[in-house]
């Protein structure tokens, strides 16, 4: 059955189910700020967020598809019970972390999950260790990257808004949020939807169904752009309050700030084909914009509780989706 082009139909129809969890996982990621600050409602943000997701398909190309699709694991080795099994790990883990309101993050768990399942397929040999340390090491790097930005647009907002008023500053910022939550939702759909992308493309390429060369078809493209916008549509609100209201207090300005950061940092990243953590990067934006204030304006306890959630991601996805290929190996052979 795992062999048959039904089931390949099947994987399709299951990664863009992980598609559109993602987006509705990571929607807090494009709203939260948007929402906590009173700039758009929660009806109307995801709706903005969602159109600039989808927007994003032609804005750039595939290059972190690729790197998901064949950088992360040997894709000689890579079957239907590998892609299945990995697609497992990460929508379990989405679907805990969802559940408890933790903003974690969809690409790692995804990553984590074809870890796991490539491991226990073929061994550790299987991994493509180049794609891994790239992708590790913006686990670090991306939440530093958007706190060392967002730091830097609140200090230079501050210092431009320094002779206005309360009440002017604010109504300009408000009009200007609109703008950077628009430009980060483009960059998370231009990264996070590449993911899906990979995942698709390499089912289809193991079983000949696109060439001898691996590339990404116009339809999958458009495929993974359409659900993770309406994924977003539908929003993660456990992850919006924590996201929004309990790292630090936001004001537009400082909403504006944490968008505009972490949207540099994550479309570079795409540019570069690196599938960073769209949650990390406005995380540390967040942090970034809340520090600029004081120290103590950031509840350091939350955001503790959020790096726990990053460290863990990819090694119990892919303890899951190992879990996974091993409970279900006995059953088809």
């Amino acid at each position: 059955m795992l062999d048959s082009m039904a089931f390949v139909v099947f994987l399709i129809i299951a990664s863009l189910a992980f598609d559109f969890l993602n987006g509705f996982h990571d929607s807090a990621n494009s709203i939260s700020t948007v929402v906590s600050t009173r700039v758009l409602s929660p009806k109307y943000a995801v709706v903005w967020a969602a159109f600039f997701n989808f927007v994003a398909v032609f804005f750039v190309g595939t290059a972190v598809a690729h790197t998901v699709g064949k950088g992360i694991i040997n894709i000689d080795i890579v079957d239907n019970l590998v892609i299945l099994s990995a697609l497992g790990g990460a929508i379990i883990w989405n679907i805990t972390t969802w559940y408890y309101g933790l903003p974690s993050s969809s690409s790692h768990a995804l990553i984590g999950g074809l870890i796991g399942a490539g491991i226990a397929k073929g061994g550790v040999s299987t991994l493509v260790w180049s794609g891994i340390i790239k992708t590790t090491l913006f686990i670090i790097l991306s939440p530093m990257i958007g706190l060392i930005l967002g730091y830097f647009f609140m200090a230079i907002s501050f210092n431009l808004n320094r002779h206005s008023n309360i009440a002017r500053t604010d109504k300009i910022y408000r009009k200007l949020q609109l703008f950077s939550a628009a430009v980060y939702s483009l960059g998370h759909g231009m990264n996070d939807a590449q993911k899906t992308m990979g995942i698709i493309a390499m089912a289809l390429f193991s079983k000949g169904l696109i060439g001898n060369i691996f590339h990404i078809p116009i339809w999958v493209i458009f495929a993974c752009y359409a659900m993770i916008s309406m994924g977003t549509m539908f929003g993660g609100w456990r992850i919006v309050k924590t996201m929004g209201t309990k790292i630090t207090k936001l004001q537009p300005i400082g909403g504006f700030s944490a968008e505009t950061a972490a949207a540099c940092s994550i479309i570079g990243a795409s540019i570069g084909g690196i599938p960073v953590s769209t949650t990390h990067t406005i995380t540390g934006a967040i942090v970034g914009v809340g520090a600029s204030k004081r120290l103590s304006a950031v509840r350091w306890g939350v955001a503790g509780s959020i790096v726990w959630a990053w460290i863990l991601t990819i090694p119990i996805s892919a303890f899951i989706s190992a879990a996974t290929y091993f409970f279900i190996l006995p059953l088809i052979r």
